[in-house]
C-alpha cells in the first residue's frame, strides 16, 4: 500500500459478515453482478428495510470481493468455518481501504510482533494522532468523524474475535485459517500475515 493512497472515512461501513457470505455464494454460483443484484433486492436477502440499502450494501459486498480478484478467498468467504470466513472478510476490508490496513498493519500486527496483547482508547488515538500529523487529508476530519471511524474500526476487532466486547483491553490470540495463510505466503504479504498473528516467511 502506498503511502500516497487517497484515505477515505469507513463511518458508515460495516463488517457485513452475513451480507458478504451471501454474495460470495452467489458469485461462486456463476451469477453476474446484475443477477446478485437482482437475487438480493427481489428476495431481500439481506432483510433490509428499503431497495436503497439492499442496493447499497449488495454494491459494498460485490467490490469489496472483486477487489480480492482471488476465488480461494471467495469460496472461503462464502464456505468457510465462521471464524475462518470471518479473516477473509476482515482480509477484504483491509485490502479495499486503506484506513482499515493501515490500522490492522501498524497497530493490530505490531501488538503481535511485539507479543504486546494489550489495547486500549489509547492505541486508537495515538493511531489517528500520527495519521492526522502524516496526511492531510485525514487531518481535515472532524473530530465527529474520527470518533465514527474509531467505532468502525473496534466493531471489526470484535465481529472477527480480536476483542470479547467494547470493554476489553486486551486483544485474542489469533490463529490464521490456515488456506488465508498459504494464499498470503504465496502472494509475499507478510505484512497483512503479521495481522493474523503469524510471522512465517517474513
Amino acid at each position: 500500500m502506498e503511502e500516497s493512497r487517497s484515505y477515505k472515512t469507513i463511518t458508515r461501513e460495516q463488517f457485513l459478515f452475513h451480507e458478504m457470505r451471501t454474495t460470495a455464494k452467489l458469485l461462486i454460483e456463476g451469477k453476474t453482478d446484475e443477477e446478485i443484484f437482482d437475487e438480493i433486492k427481489r428476495s431481500n436477502l439481506f432483510q433490509f428495510p428499503t431497495e436503497k440499502s439492499l442496493t447499497n450494501i449488495t454494491s459494498v459486498c460485490l467490490r469489496r470481493i472483486h477487489n480480492l480478484n482471488n476465488p480461494r478467498l471467495t469460496e472461503m468467504i462464502a464456505n468457510g468455518a465462521p471464524a475462518s470466513a470471518k479473516q477473509a472478510c476482515f482480509f477484504a476490508m483491509m485490502k479495499y481501504y486503506h484506513l482499515v490496513w493501515d490500522f490492522a498493519t501498524t497497530v493490530i500486527a505490531e501488538k503481535y510482533r511485539q507479543k504486546d496483547f494489550s489495547y486500549s482508547r489509547r492505541d486508537l488515538n495515538s493511531f489517528f494522532t500520527r495519521l492526522q500529523e502524516q496526511n492531510d487529508e485525514v487531518a481535515s476530519w472532524s473530530d465527529e468523524t474520527i470518533t465514527r471511524c474509531k467505532k468502525v474500526l473496534n466493531r471489526i476487532l470484535i465481529e472477527t474475535e480480536y476483542l470479547d466486547s467494547t470493554k476489553s483491553e486486551t486483544l485474542n490470540p489469533v490463529l490464521i485459517d490456515q488456506e488465508l495463510k498459504d494464499i498470503l505466503i504465496e502472494n509475499k504479504d507478510y505484512a497483512s500475515l503479521a495481522v493474523f498473528n503469524c510471522f512465517e516467511g517474513a
